[in-house]
């Protein structure tokens, strides 16, 4: 799927914004992890990994196969003063260039939806956690007040738009997650649909089938 980069990095920046601070809170409070490394696939601008390098001692690589959303969250890592503790690294999630279990938490918002191999992507997500270490991944819109927020939003910019990514998983989204999830021979995990949205908490260590 092709991405106007400019356009998508300004609705990320705009109207996305005030979920980034919440998410990242709810990240730190449902994982407990503070501390090692965390990697932000489809980072995007990278908001949501800077958001979480705010708050805890993370040290947070802002992971996208597109140089140009790269140079955005780079200039990003600059205005938030955080180049002590957040890179970029150009890559793809059905490929991550990190050896097994050197991660201690991955997190992403909104680019589930868009990867190809879902089976693949949980295994090379499991393959780098570190044994205690989780995986925060979804489309989730923070609270639900924030998701009524921005849908109303977005609405108004383009009275189009549906509601988000969500529909491409079908009229059962947490079934499908959990099919994907089985085939991929992943056990420890967890698939929350509430009223902000849709997450999946993986956890690491020898839980998965091979």
């Amino acid at each position: 799927m092709e991405i106007n980069i400019e356009e998508f990095d300004e609705i990320a920046r705009e109207v996305f914004a005030p979920v980034y601070p919440v998410i990242a809170k709810q990240i730190k409070y449902k994982t407990g992890i503070t501390t090692g490394t965390c990697l932000d696939i489809g980072t995007g601008g990278g908001y949501l990994g800077i958001e979480l390098a705010k708050i805890t001692d993370l040290s947070v690589i802002l992971f996208d196969k597109s140089e140009e959303m790269l140079k955005i969250a780079g200039d990003n890592i600059i205005k938030n003063a955080l180049e002590a503790k957040v890179r970029t690294q150009l890559g793809d999630v059905h490929n991550i260039p990190f050896k097994d279990q050197t991660i201690n938490l991955v997190i992403s918002r909104g680019s589930i939806f868009f990867w190809q191999d879902l089976q693949k992507a949980f295994k090379e997500i499991h393959r780098i956690l570190t044994p205690e270490g989780m995986a925060y991944i979804g489309g989730g819109f923070g609270t639900a007040k924030l998701k009524e927020q921005i849908i109303a939003n977005m609405k108004r910019m383009n009275k189009e738009w549906k509601g988000g990514m969500i529909q491409s998983f079908g009229n059962d989204p947490v079934g499908m997650l959990n099919d994907q999830l089985r085939l991929a021979g992943i056990k420890n995990y967890e698939v929350i649909m509430d009223e902000s949205g849709l997450w999946l908490i993986m956890r690491g260590g020898n839980n998965i089938e091979m």
